[in-house]
């Protein structure tokens, strides 16, 4: 049977002012209908450039060539370009982008992002694109569907953003989907749905999946055959099982060995060799949050009723100096519009938050923010695009008056190097930098003055495994040097087990477990804090690694 995509000796350079960069190398893909195939690398490795150029995408400065470009029998290199637009994209293949908020248009409601491309291009009504918009979002698991066709990206949690851009691109029902770091911004149990989702279509339609990620274990559980890319070529490309548990190529030695592991022994003896200085006991928390309450008044369309939606309801915790504490639950939980308040950047309806004894509101600003810092989940929304990644990384020390212009230079070198940004990206913009190295800019800014807290709101979640490693390396590295207080919000739980003194988990605004570390994430009291932890992917490296997995609703 011919294969649905043949792609041969794949090349993709870009010309910048510095000279050509090679962004994919003589890539070479074959996929068979229904089959899953997972492309994993570090950031800037070319596998986002790979489906760009399947899909047409790429900047205008950049030349594509190939040997071969076929898909479902039909030349894509030579195709005109209303062709591709009617026949190939959105009906033939289907793409999910890594950052769902940047790819959503801020000015219009969801339904007509929904289905838009839908009516023009699949021939649909529009009453049969609403009803098909509306199955899809309840398939995704987003709650209300109805309500959330009239907002706007603005109204939804980052997670429910990512479900409408999945739905989006299974509108038309293609033979291929692309999924771009999919799950990225989700937490586990959603992780778990969706992906769970994503193979249940596959054996409904006969669907195609390419699956790009740095998480291995999303990788295993989801893929028939893995391709391993560096420095935009494939270095190892076969069975998913065989790759990751016999890996040939040193580089993809390299990728298993920094995937973060959930290791409860390790929880245990790393729980037992840490003791709370009496200076750090004495000083009291260095964030507190008492009985917070946060309403939001929404209206059901333009003249609807008013509707409350309770983000925060009592919710009540302390972040001891020194220490980390995670906190963990699912997308719109209420996560992040609690480190919005603790952060002085938003006020509470009820309740106070406190910042090194005092509240956060008497703070003047710079004062603020030489205490705490924060590191965001979307980077790319976090950075000025106007700004070079010197000015960007620069900025605070500017604002501070600290040192003159060379030794603001050094110090930008020494934060870019500690977080393993190239030296070429010195004077590059937010555009011209993948989504892994727009985070790790995001978190050189957030450490260049050495604040007493940082609140990370999911740091690692765009970066590679080998990246991530090194960046929770340097969390514990500047906590243990600087007595450094972190509030880490994220759902990946191999990074709670690595980072985490403290755990906290929400759901729906309450918080239903708080503890050590060592005791929530061995012995849960909670059903949801169990639940969050069976979701959390492993690496599968047996033999039906590769096979679909069941789809499953874990609770919600």
């Amino acid at each position: 049977m011919a294969a649905l995509l043949q792609v041969d000796n794949l090349r993709v350079s870009i010309g910048l002012p510095t000279g050509t960069l090679h962004a994919v190398r003589g890539s070479t893909l074959t996929l068979a209908r229904g089959e899953s195939l997972g492309i994993v690398g570090e950031s800037g490795s070319g596998k986002s450039m790979t489906a760009l150029a399947l899909m047409r995408l790429l900047p205008r400065v950049a030349t594509v060539a190939a040997d071969r470009m076929v898909f479902d029998g039909e030349d894509l290199a030579t195709m005109p370009e209303r062709d591709f637009a009617t026949r190939i994209s959105g009906s033939g293949i289907g793409m999910i982008f890594q950052d769902p908020m940047t790819s959503l248009n801020p000015v219009y409601p969801i339904e007509r992002q929904l289905t838009e491309a839908a009516i023009r291009f699949g021939g649909m009504t529009p009453a049969a694109a609403r009803a098909r918009a509306l199955q899809l979002l309840e398939r995704v698991e987003i709650p209300d569907p109805a309500l959330r066709l009239r907002q706007y990206p603005h109204q939804l949690s980052g997670g429910q953003c990512q479900r409408v851009m999945i739905a989006m691109a299974l509108m038309r029902e293609p033979s291929l989907l692309i999924a771009d770091e999919p799950t990225t911004a989700l937490d586990v149990t959603v992780q778990a749905q969706i992906l769970g989702l994503l193979a249940d279509l596959r054996r409904e339609l006969g669907m195609a999946l390419i699956l790009i990620s740095h998480d291995l274990a999303v990788v295993s559980q989801n893929t028939d055959r893995v391709a391993v890319m560096s420095d935009g070529a494939i270095v190892e490309q076969n069975r998913t099982p065989l790759v990751l548990s016999q890996p040939v190529h040193p580089y993809t030695q390299t990728l298993l060995a920094a995937v973060p592991r959930i290791d409860d022994d390790a929880l245990r003896a790393r729980a037992a060799a840490q003791v709370q200085t009496p200076a750090e006991a004495a000083a009291g928390p260095a964030l507190e949050a008492r009985d917070i309450r946060q309403i939001y008044r929404t209206r059901q369309g333009l003249f609807g009723p008013r509707r409350e939606l309770r983000a925060l309801d009592g919710v009540s915790l302390t972040v001891p100096r020194g220490r980390t504490l995670a906190l963990v639950g699912e997308s719109g939980s209420g996560k992040s519009t609690l480190a919005r308040i603790l952060l002085g950047l938003a006020e509470p309806t009820s309740g106070e938050a406190l910042l090194m004894g005092r509240p956060v509101a008497s703070y003047p600003a710079t004062e603020r923010a030489g205490i705490v810092q924060p590191i965001f989940q979307n980077p790319y929304a976090a950075l000025n695009a106007r700004r070079t990644v010197y000015e960007i990384i620069a900025r605070p020390l500017e604002l501070r008056g600290t040192g003159d212009a060379a030794g603001r230079l050094a110090t930008v070198r020494r934060m870019m190097d500690l977080v393993r940004l190239p030296a070429r990206l010195l004077h590059s913009y937010p555009s011209q930098l993948s989504g892994g190295q727009r985070q790790r800019v995001a978190i050189a800014r957030a450490i260049v003055c050495k604040p007493a807290v940082l609140v990370c709101d999911e740091p690692t979640s765009a970066l590679d495994v080998s990246v991530q490693a090194q960046i929770l390396q340097l969390l514990i590295d500047l906590r243990s040097e600087l007595g450094l207080t972190c509030l880490l919000i994220t759902h990946d739980m191999a990074v709670v087990h690595r980072l985490a003194d403290e755990v906290a988990v929400l759901l729906q605004g309450r918080l239903v477990e708080h503890g050590p570390a060592v005791r929530v994430l061995t012995d849960p009291q909670s059903d949801y804090t169990r639940t969050l932890l069976a979701a959390a992917p492993r690496i599968v490296t047996a033999p039906e690694a590769g096979q679909l997995p069941p789809f499953g609703q874990p609770p919600s």
